[in-house]
């Protein structure tokens, strides 16, 4: 990380940000070192904004909360569907290592 870099103000990351991304590639470097900066320093503040623009809702929120509700009911309904589609698939394995046994053995 740049020296300094953690202390730049939230309007300066998202201007440097821009700045390099309309740069081409063979001024990034030159850039970077004027302002003392790395290319994480970049890609951090890049991951930073979006972040932003992606932010979940607020837990207070009663529609945030149903959205969290629901995304945790899809979660345990996919586990229960990859649960279900493995034993599935340890049947038919041993379906065709020892056939069906209708005796019962």
């Amino acid at each position: 990380m740049g020296k300094g870099a953690e202390k730049w103000p939230a309007e300066e990351k998202l201007r440097a940000v821009v700045e390099y991304e309309r740069l081409e590639e063979e001024s990034r470097g030159k850039y970077l070192r004027e302002k003392g900066l790395y290319g994480v320093d970049i890609q951090r503040w890049r991951a930073e904004v979006l972040g932003v623009l992606g932010k979940r809702p607020r837990k207070g929120d009663a529609q945030g909360q149903r959205i969290r509700a629901l995304e945790a009911e899809l979660r345990r309904k996919e586990s229960a569907l990859a649960e279900t589609a493995a034993l599935l698939v340890l049947k038919k394995k041993a379906q065709a290592i020892w056939g069906d046994r209708e005796d019962g053995r």
